[in-house]
């Protein structure tokens, strides 16, 4: 067993890093047991009442700073993550699982995120409207938010929180920056670089340590003008419940269980490839993974074939060894979680074709799991397992398989294979879904592009990413200037 090194790492409050005291948190790769990847402090509610109380004395001059100022310090930072590219991607594969390709593809996104937004401080704005009085000017304007909480999950550790920081500072707002306990550091060097690149003393605030204590007051506390949050539905709602009591600004992405639909007419060698990238890789643990794959009974075989072939052939192991195609789960509860599914839907009457065979002596591991012969009422086809389980749903037709689509309470992602423009359009025009693909996996997202789902998937109130950004960190102030 590995054995390394534990390096302790601090929180950031105000400007001042705030090193270990009391209760810690410990960060082991969840590849092998033995490596100890750091130390954290378990960050109090006083702790977080100090960062809230310092990420608003510094809102007044970080919004007043020219929008062009703050997208300089945006641009520096991207340009620290490329630097460190490397470095980042191994760390997050260490604490995360995730392959070493899969990880430097998400640092490099990070790297992006933060230029696409400093690209934003010279885009955005106001309106000019026409007035129906004689010597009236009327505009509108463009304010920061405030202070917003940003509570992030394990399973994407850099590339979110730079997709809620990135904006949230662009537009002039500061920030109480909380990662998911199972991968704190990969949050944290994007904090570094942001520090490294001018970010002020006490316009992003850093913390770790238990959701349910320090997550409630960054959720609940009155200073807190806004909340993006990315996890579980059951803790979304809590969420949703705290802000409300102050009226703070909700921004939710809560989990999906996204089907690809494959028609008759597909490209099967097309298909098996997307389901395989879709709902194996990142082990299956992203909200837009492919968790149930829903085909047409007349190539029904055929694909299920091929697909069960390819999957039994995929290298599960540690993410930085060479020739690994999916990595661990990221703990023993997502590991655990992943098992009772597979037993579940053995029970429930589904076939078996592929996994359940788990490997935990050194690591969280997991085969590729498929389930064939799966009704829609089933709750392998109903709940979100965030591992590497697919389940086969067969379909008769187009419209039978949008309805199998549409049969659940989530509506995050969903994509379709077909030759046909005709069927791929009808997919997309009558799916509920906040993200649809056309020949193309469930999972990736254009950093461009608005993203969010529908349903049970979100609060549905704010899209994430893109120019949709400005939306939820910023507020529209109407001016009237009479001059005549």
């Amino acid at each position: 067993m590995t054995v390394t090194v534990k390096n302790s790492y601090a929180n950031l409050i105000g400007g001042d890093w705030k090193s270990l005291a009391g209760d810690t948190l410990e960060n082991r790769n969840p590849a092998d047991h033995g490596d100890v990847v750091g130390l954290f402090p378990m960050a109090t509610v006083e702790d977080t009442r100090d960062a809230i109380d310092a990420a608003r004395a510094a809102l007044p001059d970080w919004a007043g700073m020219p929008a062009p100022a703050r997208a300089a310090i945006l641009d520096k930072a991207s340009q620290i993550i490329a630097a460190r590219l490397d470095e980042i991607a191994t760390t997050l594969t260490r604490e995360e699982g995730k392959t070493l390709a899969e990880a430097t593809g998400e640092v490099a996104r990070a790297r992006d995120i933060f230029k696409y937004y400093s690209g934003e401080g010279w885009r955005y704005g106001g309106q000019v409207l026409p007035s129906a009085v004689n010597g009236e000017l009327l505009y509108t304007r463009r304010e920061p938010l405030g202070v917003v909480s940003v509570i992030t999950p394990w399973n994407f550790p850099i590339a979110i929180p730079a997709w809620k920081i990135a904006p949230a500072l662009v537009y002039g707002n500061t920030v109480v920056f909380k990662p998911a306990e199972d991968a704190p550091l990969s949050g944290l060097m994007l904090v570094e670089a942001l520090v490294e690149a001018g970010v002020p003393a006490g316009v992003v605030n850093f913390l770790t340590g238990d959701g349910a204590l320090i997550g409630t007051e960054m959720t609940g506390n009155p200073s807190v003008n806004g909340i993006s949050f990315t996890g579980s539905r059951f803790v979304g709602g809590q969420v949703y419940q705290s802000a409300i009591e102050n009226m703070a600004r909700v921004q939710l992405e809560m989990g999906g269980k996204n089907a690809l639909v494959i028609l008759k007419d597909a490209d099967l060698d097309l298909a098996v490839d997307l389901a395989i990238k879709g709902g194996f890789g990142l082990t299956g643990q992203a909200c837009t993974a492919t968790s149930r794959v829903i085909v047409e009974e007349d190539i029904a075989d055929l694909f299920v074939s091929a697909l069960t072939a390819a999957a039994s052939r995929m290298v599960v192991g540690n993410g930085l060894e060479r020739g690994v195609q999916m990595g661990p789960l990221v703990n023993r509860e997502q590991l655990e979680t992943s098992q009772t599914y597979m037993a579940l839907g053995a029970r429930e009457g589904a076939k078996l074709l592929l996994g359940g065979e788990v490997d935990g002596k050194k690591g969280y591991f997991a085969q590729a799991t498929i389930f064939d012969h799966v009704e829609p009422t089933m709750r392998i086809a109903q709940e979100e397992i965030f591992g590497p389980v697919i389940s086969i749903i067969r379909a008769t037709s187009l419209d039978d398989a949008i309805a199998k689509t549409n049969a659940i309470s989530y509506g995050l992602s969903a994509g379709v294979v077909t030759t046909n423009l005709r069927s791929a359009f009808a997919f997309a025009n009558q799916v509920d879904a906040g993200v649809v693909k056309i020949n193309e996996p469930t999972t990736g997202l254009a950093l461009n592009a608005p993203f969010g789902g529908f349903r049970q998937s979100s609060a549905n109130t704010f899209k994430e990413m893109g120019q949709a950004a400005v939306d939820f960190y910023t507020r529209t102030k109407t001016i009237y200037v009479n001059h005549g």
